[in-house]
């Protein structure tokens, strides 16, 4: 998939910025914003070790509605299933604000076929066709795992990682909304705070490097 993911780049919700790093050394142009300052200053400092010109702010996914930046596209990887509806439905809403017309959103979350209630919220792909509306055409979403760290040994997860949804959006080159929320007419939890969505990915780790790049 790594091939597929061209222009700017912004990862949201970057954690300690490894997905964010691994396009910056591929010559992308990438933004990696978190909610915490910690895992940003560690991002930092890998980047500055490996010289690689990344940035890395310290920023509300919530409030990308305000931000003046503007994306090609966006790397997702674990944030999405953290929010609550309303949340949700915010945080869409700033993606296709930050998003170019014709930008992609390339987001990998927990499934509804992940069994049991260990880790984040499940998300089922009737959830996903609702979240985004008329401004955005689903091209694709495919059956994937997550990645999680060996020493989890309290979490107790489907035989190769967590199953997860691998999903593709394209932004429509117009944004049409009903009472100030995206609708969707046309598209066929360990669930913490989302001021703790970098802890999530501490003990559920996201798609790794590698396995951005293999598919």
């Amino acid at each position: 998939m790594a091939d597929k993911i061209t222009g700017s780049i912004l990862d949201a919700g970057c954690g300690t910025g490894e997905n964010a790093q691994y396009f910056a050394g591929l010559g992308r142009k990438v933004t990696g914003i978190d909610f915490l300052e910690e895992p940003i200053n560690r991002a930092k400092q890998k980047a500055t070790e490996r010289v690689l010109p990344a940035t890395f702010l310290v920023k509300d996914a919530l409030v990308l509605k305000d931000w003046s930046e503007r994306f090609d596209n966006v790397i997702d990887s674990g944030l999405f299933h953290v929010f609550n509806d309303e949340d949700r439905r915010r945080y869409v809403e700033g993606l296709a604000t930050i998003l170019k017309p014709g930008g992609r959103l390339f987001l990998l979350c927990f499934s509804d076929e992940e069994p049991g209630t260990q880790g984040p919220r499940r998300v089922s792909k009737k959830e996903i066709h609702d979240a985004f509306g008329e401004a955005w055409k689903v091209e694709s979403i495919e059956e994937s795992r997550f990645e999680t760290r060996p020493d989890l040994k309290d979490f107790a997860f489907s035989e190769g990682g967590p199953k997860a949804w691998l999903v593709l959006e394209r932004r429509g080159t117009g944004l049409r909304r009903s009472g100030g929320s995206v609708n969707s007419h046309e598209c066929t939890s360990f669930n913490p705070s989302r001021r703790r969505n970098s802890a999530n990915l501490s003990k559920v780790k996201s798609v790794t490097r590698s396995e951005l790049a293999k598919r």
